[in-house]
């Protein structure tokens, strides 16, 4: 019987940067044999550069790809910055991105399965082992993120130093409002928020939190600790939480008084449902 783990199945990826789906097939085939595994999925022309499994893939660039139903952000990763800027990898890039946005898979896995649009011949897998080979160095696609277009959302997008930095801001509100969604991304890029509201803050956090502050006000009278402490958490999330934030255009308001703002002016109502903000080699 094969010992096909999760494990394995990781270590495969991390060597030849295919697929998880395509590594367990490989190692299932096999029978766990890693090296074996490793052999077939270069027979295969899907791994083609295993030789350089020790080299990590920590540069690169995130892409921006847009359709009519969606917008979509692929992450590729390469070893060096130097092949980042090469015309083959922005080419590549901007292919995965566009086919993306018009496929919408549900997974990285479904879509690095799926036929690229531009050459139904080869999955975006296979076309991933084609770069390999051309620019010689483990190029894989990390992660994908699909924004669907709805007909009250505004999509707004920030990239920030050529592709290394990119953000996004789904607001509420109806199409047309991308102005404003954009300045909101470029905050989130300036500013790195964690969470959109304290609600979402996991009561771990939050219970952490508590704790430091708890500490801090050890030596203090007991009539004034629990103020401290709700002081001092109320500033976690004015840090931390997008809401709570100043607006780096205008830190005389926070990001959800600029929406009321906004949203007065407009006279319809604004809010954020979702953000983004992917940085390369996190």
């Amino acid at each position: 019987m094969s010992n096909v783990t999760p494990q394995l199945i990781k270590q495969l990826r991390k060597r030849t940067g295919v697929g998880m789906g395509k590594c367990k097939v490989a190692l299932e085939e096999a029978k766990g044999d890693l090296d074996k595994a490793i052999e077939n999925l270069r027979k295969a022309g899907m791994a083609s550069a295993v030789k350089k499994e020790g080299r990590e893939a920590n540069e690169g660039l995130i892409g921006i790809g847009e359709s009519d139903k969606a917008v979509a952000f692929v992450e590729v990763n390469s070893e060096t910055d130097f092949a980042a800027q090469n015309e083959k990898f922005k080419q590549f890039l901007k292919d995965l991105s566009n086919e993306a946005a018009e496929l919408q898979p549900d997974s990285l896995d479904t879509f690095l399965s799926q036929k690229c649009k531009h050459d139904p011949s080869i999955t975006i897998d296979q076309y991933r082992a084609l770069i390999v080979q051309s620019l010689g160095e483990n190029i894989q696609i990390k992660r994908l993120k699909i924004f669907p277009k709805k007909s009250d959302i505004s999509i707004g997008v920030y990239s920030h130093m050529g592709g290394k930095i990119i953000t996004a801001v789904e607001m509420a509100g109806g199409r047309g409002n991308e102005i404003l969604a954009r300045d909101i991304a470029m905050h989130v890029a300036a500013e790195a928020p964690d969470y959109l509201t304290p609600d979402d803050v996991p009561s771990e956090i939050k219970e952490r939190e508590k704790d430091i502050a708890r500490s801090q006000a050890k030596n203090k009278p007991e009539n004034i600790i629990e103020k401290i402490i709700e002081g001092k958490v109320k500033a976690f999330y004015n840090q931390f939480c997008l809401l709570n934030q100043k607006y780096i255009k205008e830190n005389s308001m926070t990001i959800s008084q600029l929406l009321e703002k906004e949203s007065k002016k407009a006279g319809k109502t604004f809010s954020i449902k979702n953000f983004l903000r992917w940085q390369i080699g996190e």
